[in-house]
């Protein structure tokens, strides 16, 4: 995509998201047109404008159902970019307001649209596009999380003390980059049962998913990836020597850096940990059933048995008000971290990735800690309570971790009180935000974020099909 392009839609989404004045709570609910106008929109699904009049139709609180029609088709309107040649479908997702692709934000930007793939086939080659597209970055360095169209460009952060290459947008080591292709590949080929997206660039991909997880239990040395920045934000580099802080290698795997894109403080990242047994397994299932490549999926297998036991000894600790609970960071010696933050995978979020029972002992009792003022990034202020994280800093809430607590609970007060939250803090601007000051919504950071835009929607849907009462 050329940047004058990238700028010029930047420019049309702001002036369609802040350029009204908005007057809420009149008797008549008239509420203004932000979403970008068809003509400028990147892609259409018929299926999703269908399913967007039945929820506007059938849900009585008009605001949502405006919200619902802004945030849903968010990243179709305004992140895709259809790259396919003769040969392949390809797909580019920017995460929104930055021009550049994601692993992890592109993979959950999509999945809300995975189950209407069977109804628009242009959506599901969109969604096979994105897997080729994203095999094909991995190939290129399996540490980078995000990736540029142009593999020749050399971007903001090509100056970082690390090994990077044209293309790549940022060299960040974080565990759930590799998870999220593999957990949208996965549910592609369980709703669709096509196989198509499993070339030998696919399995190549899992090849070296395997080799970094396995490089980064440090068992035998520190590995090929270390990583500095010149920057005055500690959050953006690695300490010692660009490693990070030492860890024992009991089995988990190093997870440089959060989904927050800041460094850990103690590198085995529990949420990405289990994050990483779910997917192993996942592509160990597919490895197997479509390409019969059973030495691979051992392997994969026995990687995640070792993780999932790891975690079992060394991230579970007794929590001296909540008892025993899922620290967020340990480091194999003894020393963890308790918090929670925003982005995903997170300790709320292990239920929504099919990391844990919902019901599971140890996750509830981790879910009173994360949504108490025990955790150090849960704050409440006047206008809401909620997760927030270090990456915009204090008293900052992110909606992204409203959506996870209500699509995570099994409390109808719980969800309805997440979706009024939502609902009243927009900031006037009809879209969700990736984070709002706890006492004032309109200070918000990020006005075009597409993955919490779409998280919305996959929320709002859910609770119309399975309990619609809670929208009235």
């Amino acid at each position: 995509m050329k940047r004058r392009t990238f700028i010029q839609n930047s420019a049309i989404l702001g002036a369609g998201m802040l350029a009204h004045n908005f007057s809420f709570g009149s008797p008549s609910q008239v509420f203004p047109v932000v979403r970008v106008s068809e003509k400028d929109r990147h892609f259409k699904s018929p299926v999703i404008e269908k399913l967007i009049k039945e929820f506007q139709t059938n849900v009585a609180d008009k605001e949502l159902g405006w919200l619902f029609n802004n945030c849903l088709p968010n990243t179709l309107d305004t992140t895709i970019y259809d790259e396919s040649t003769s040969q392949q479908k390809l797909t580019y997702v920017i995460t929104g307001d930055i021009d550049a692709m994601w692993l992890r934000d592109s993979s959950a930007q999509v999945w809300p649209y995975l189950p209407f793939m069977r109804k628009d086939k242009h959506l599901q080659n969109l969604i096979l596009g994105l897997i080729n597209k994203q095999s094909k970055c991995i190939n290129i360095d399996p540490y980078a999380n995000a990736f540029y169209n142009d593999p020749t460009k050399k971007g903001e952060w090509f100056s970082d003390h690390t090994d990077m290459k044209p293309g790549i947008h940022e060299r960040k080591w974080e565990i759930d980059s590799l998870c999220y292709p593999i957990r949208l590949a996965y549910a592609y080929w369980k709703e669709t049962k096509d196989t198509t997206p499993f070339d030998n660039e696919w399995v190549r991909a899992q090849e070296n998913i395997y080799k970094t997880f396995v490089e980064q239990q440090r068992k035998e040395n520190l590995g090929p990836y270390k990583f500095e920045r010149t920057t005055s934000r500690g959050t953006d580099t690695l300490q010692v020597d660009g490693y990070g802080y030492p860890v024992n290698p009991v089995g988990l795997i190093c997870s440089s850096f959060r989904p927050s894109d800041d460094c850990s403080i103690f590198l085995f990242l529990i949420p990405a940990n289990l994050f990483a047994v779910v997917s192993l397994r996942q592509s160990a299932e597919i490895l197997r059933k479509v390409k019969n490549n059973t030495e691979l999926a051992a392997k994969m297998e026995g990687l995640a048995n070792e993780v999932e036991d790891a975690v079992n000894k060394y991230g579970i600790i007794d929590h001296p008000v909540h008892g025993r609970v899922y620290a967020y960071e340990v480091d194999g010696f003894g020393s963890y971290l308790m918090m929670d933050d925003a982005n995903v995978p997170s300790l709320l979020s292990l239920p929504y990735l099919g990391a844990v029972d919902v019901n599971d002992e140890v996750y509830q009792r981790t879910r009173r800690f994360v949504l108490s003022e025990n955790n150090p990034f849960y704050f409440k202020g006047k206008v809401a309570a909620g997760i927030g994280g270090p990456h915009i800093g204090r008293d900052m809430i992110w909606p992204m971790a409203l959506i996870i607590q209500a699509l995570t609970s099994t409390s109808d007060t719980e969800i309805r009180q997440c979706i009024q939250t939502l609902k009243n803090t927009h900031g006037d601007t009809g879209f969700m935000h990736e984070s709002f000051h706890k006492d004032d919504p309109k200070k918000f950071t990020r006005h075009w974020f597409a993955w919490t835009n779409t998280l919305f929607g996959e929320l709002l849907w859910k609770v119309y099909q399975e309990k619609p009462e809670l929208l009235r």
